[in-house]
């Protein structure tokens, strides 16, 4: 099915020059006369990202997909294994679940294009638990101060956040949302 730019989101699988990738990022550009569309594609092969700028009517393959929920298994080599809810065993590239992967999580997205799994999404928010940070500091207001989480990703959180703490993270910009109590 062919889409123009404009129409294309995150999470969209494209044909790109041969290549089967998923939209990672999208913005729309402005100025006096046109209007152009700012992408950033991952390709699903290699893990390659692509920065593009493209006029907002030009035209885009978007691939059907299905999407079955996952639960992650094991890495064999360069494939990572997952399984689905019935039981059945799947594999992808290394580069296709990668970015899900930071995401501890119970389960996981997975897009499948004729019966392969091709790409592997987290869940939109993952509860990691804080492994580094400054002691809290009561009273200090709504400031932030820098953390390290469980999966090693550095994040900033509010300022009564300590070591130990549950914290909710959105996985798609990182972002701390709040702090779970214990």
């Amino acid at each position: 099915m062919q889409v123009s730019a404009l129409e294309l989101r995150p999470g969209t699988l494209v044909n790109h020059e041969g290549r089967m990738c998923t939209v990672v990022w999208w913005n729309i550009l402005r100025n006096d006369r046109r209007a152009f569309v700012q992408l950033r594609i991952k390709d699903l092969q290699n893990g390659r990202v692509t920065e593009i700028k493209d006029h907002t009517d030009s035209k885009w393959e978007v691939l059907d997909k299905e999407e079955k929920d996952l639960s992650y298994s094991y890495r064999d080599g360069i494939d990572e294994v997952f399984f689905s809810e019935t039981g059945d065993e799947v594999r992808c590239p290394l580069a296709a679940a990668e970015d899900a992967l930071k995401w501890p999580s119970e389960a996981y997205k997975g897009f499948f294009v004729n019966d392969t799994l091709v790409a592997v999404f987290p869940p939109k928010h993952s509860t990691l638990t804080i492994t580094d940070t400054s002691p809290p500091i009561r009273g200090a207001g709504s400031g932030t101060k820098e953390a390290v989480l469980e999966n090693g990703m550095k994040v900033k959180v509010n300022m009564l956040c300590d070591v130990g703490d549950k914290v909710r993270i959105d996985t798609e910009t990182s972002e701390f949302k709040e702090r779970i109590a214990k």
